[in-house]
């Protein structure tokens, strides 16, 4: 272990990420590709100087935030880097969000500027607020009334720059969770943050290198697929593979193939569905599959070793008050069913509900620390408070030690299930019905019986031709009872076509009764 990365009082991350690999010479090399079309490191910095000058010239200056709403592309790119440029703020949404979400995130971020595609800007509010100064558009013919066109806007400004002469501890980003119990909350971030993650996790964990090739299937809104396909690539002078659709295995596995991807940013459920595809999907370029987001079943693990030996999957779990990747498994050290060990320069603790450290192998809510943990919950100081305690950011997330060092994930703490007074985790649950030879994925939940006593239901998507019966329910409790401590098997199970996710391809579980 090396001595932990430091960085200067004046720092941006633009420079970071993107200036300073034109000055090492790599200006030539191909930043960015988005279908046949490619944009080198010096392209990327000349577009990037040019959206800095659109925003100064509207009055965005330094800590005024601006809210990206996007899809995956360059105008994404440019816009991120220009932010950074000019001293704001970025924050990134989802640009499929619903009118009451967007309008939600307008007054929730105070937004000076917004830059937001054509199709997005239908679903913003006509009345957009004061104080939003500069708003512009990208991809219309005509831009509407008090709106510029983003295409126009960077065609009129110079394109040379001097960066804002920012500090490593200025704000320069939002991440916001995932909302899965609420209205998102932006962690505040500063420069360093993001710059601390990407020395110890990309570089020294995952050895990412310049002659490697990415895809995401996390869209750059969710700070998962910022870091892996925009801050990680840029870092190391790679190449970003960007497409503005929806991902599909079908179109995952043709960019694969495409451009020779060597660093493929998967979730469980896309991992799922490339094991399941047919004809066989050609990944042999890829060397390593990235994995978060939720947790990855040791079945669906195995599977995809067995059907994509080349491409190693690195488990890990990060979060958006931590930026990113804090505890994964390393490249040659895969351990099936864990989160592998920390990251370099992060220390995790497992305690009860006191506040103690657990020993191996007893369950206790995570704890970690390290030099990206966010600030605190923008206007939230009560969510601040119990999250962020000193250099501790306390999770909702419950875990197992082992005594070789590896980390257990055994769920969420508001998904735990008490069962005649017994705790029981739906994920040992789930784990163990996806095994099952009928089963694609699951999902188990507590629901109450007549007596008013909780239980644990099954939702269970089956796999293609297997037919839905009385018959395979009991079969699958069966299943269960027989791997399982007797009461934790699911008293109820419920067939569904698929299982509700976010943005994000995580579970929301509160939709599932």
């Amino acid at each position: 272990m090396g001595d932990l990365p430091t960085f200067p009082e004046r720092f941006n991350l633009a420079h970071y990420y993107l200036d300073a690999r034109v000055e090492e010479g790599r200006g030539d090399r191909t930043a960015v590709a988005v279908g046949d079309e490619r944009w080198t490191y010096a392209q990327v910095q000349e577009r990037s100087n040019r959206a800095s000058h659109a925003l100064r010239a509207r009055g965005i200056d330094l800590e005024d935030r601006v809210l990206l709403l996007l899809f995956d592309g360059m105008p994404f790119v440019e816009a991120w880097f220009g932010t950074l440029k000019a001293g704001a703020v970025f924050c990134m949404a989802n640009p499929l969000a619903t009118p009451e979400e967007l309008a939600y995130l307008l007054e929730y971020t105070r937004c000076r500027a917004v830059v937001a595609h054509a199709d997005v800007v239908e679903r913003l509010p006509a009345q957009m607020p004061e104080r939003c100064r500069a708003r512009f558009v990208v991809g219309a013919n005509e831009a509407p009334k008090t709106w510029a066109r983003w295409e126009d806007a960077l065609a009129e400004a110079p394109s040379h720059t001097d960066n804002a002469d920012t500090l490593a501890d200025d704000v320069a980003g939002w991440l916001f969770t995932s909302g899965t119990t609420g209205k998102p909350k932006g962690a505040v971030h500063f420069h360093r943050h993001f710059a601390f993650n990407t020395e110890v996790y990309a570089k020294r964990t995952l050895g990412l290198r310049e002659d490697d090739v990415f895809v995401s299937v996390s869209r750059l809104f969710f700070g998962y697929g910022t870091g892996t396909n925009l801050m990680f690539p840029f870092a190391v002078g790679g190449t970003a593979v960007l497409f503005p659709d929806k991902p599909t295995p079908e179109r995952i596995a043709e960019h694969v193939e495409k451009h020779g991807v060597t660093v493929l940013t998967n979730v469980p459920a896309m991992i799922r569905q490339l094991v399941d595809l047919e004809p066989r999907p050609s990944l042999d370029s890829v060397r390593i599959c990235l994995s978060a987001g939720e947790a990855l079943p040791p079945e669906l693990l195995v599977r995809w070793q067995e059907r994509f030996p080349k491409a190693e999957v690195l488990d890990g779990i990060g979060s958006a008050e931590m930026f990113h990747i804090y505890c994964t498994n390393k490249p040659g050290d895969v351990r099936p069913g864990t989160l592998g060990t920390p990251v370099e320069g992060y220390e995790l603790r497992i305690v009860d509900a006191d506040g103690n450290d657990v020993a191996d192998g007893e369950m206790g809510r995570l704890w970690v620390r390290g030099e990206s943990a966010a600030l605190c919950y923008w206007n939230r100081q009560d969510a601040s408070r119990a999250t962020f305690r000193a250099d501790w950011c306390v999770t909702a997330d419950l875990f197992t030690r082992r005594e070789d060092g590896a980390y257990l994930y055994a769920g969420r703490a508001d998904d735990m299930l008490k069962v005649r007074g017994q705790f029981v985790s739906p994920l040992e649950i789930e784990d163990c019905l996806a095994t099952h030879p009928s089963v694609r994925e699951c999902a188990v939940v507590g629901v109450d019986d007549d007596a008013g006593l909780t239980i644990p239901k099954a939702f269970v998507v089956l796999r293609e031709g297997v037919e839905e019966s009385d018959a395979l329910v009991s079969e699958l409790q069966e299943h269960a009872k027989a791997r399982l401590t007797r009461y934790k098997f699911p008293r109820e199970v419920a067939f569904v076509p698929d299982l509700p996710r976010n943005d994000r391809g995580k579970v929301l579980r509160r939709e599932l009764r």
